[in-house]
C-alpha cells in the first residue's frame, strides 16, 4: 500500500479477528491522517478482511486463490469518505490517483513474490 507511511498494531490481539491497526496515510505524497482499521475477517492462509474506521469508511478484502501454476491475489476495496458531499467530490477527484497507487502496489507485490519464489533465497 504505497499510500501507507506506517502501520502499527494498537490492540492486545496480534493475530486474527479483533486486531486493531493505526495506519498513517499519505495523500498526494504528504502525511495526511492516521486511520483506525480492524480485522473483521481472518481465514488463514486464504482471506483477510479489514474495516476502515476513520475518515474512510468501508472494507478491504485480500484473498489468495489457488490457480494452475500458482496463486491469484485478489484485492477488493469498497470505501467512501465519511464527509458528506465534500467527501464524495474529493473521492471522485482523488480516484484516478488512488487507482494508480493500487496498480503500482499490486505490481510491486507481484515483483516481490516472483523475486522470492522457489529457488531464490
Amino acid at each position: 500500500m504505497l499510500d501507507a507511511d506506517r502501520v502499527d498494531v494498537v490492540s492486545a490481539e496480534r493475530e486474527g479477528v479483533g486486531v486493531r491497526l493505526a495506519v498513517r496515510t499519505r495523500l498526494l505524497g504528504l502525511p495526511a491522517f492516521t486511520e483506525p482499521m480492524e480485522v473483521i475477517g481472518w481465514e488463514p492462509p486464504r482471506r483477510l478482511v479489514l474495516r476502515h474506521g476513520g475518515l474512510v469508511a468501508g472494507e478491504g478484502t485480500w484473498t489468495l486463490a489457488p490457480e494452475p501454476g500458482g496463486t491469484r491475489f485478489i484485492w477488493i476495496e469498497t470505501v467512501r469518505l465519511r464527509v458528506p458531499v465534500v467527501g464524495e467530490a474529493a473521492a471522485r477527484l482523488y480516484a484516478p490517483v488512488l487507482r494508480r497507487l493500487m496498480r503500482r502496489a499490486a505490481g510491486g507485490l507481484r515483483r516481490a513474490v516472483i523475486a522470492s519464489g522457489p529457488g531464490r533465497r
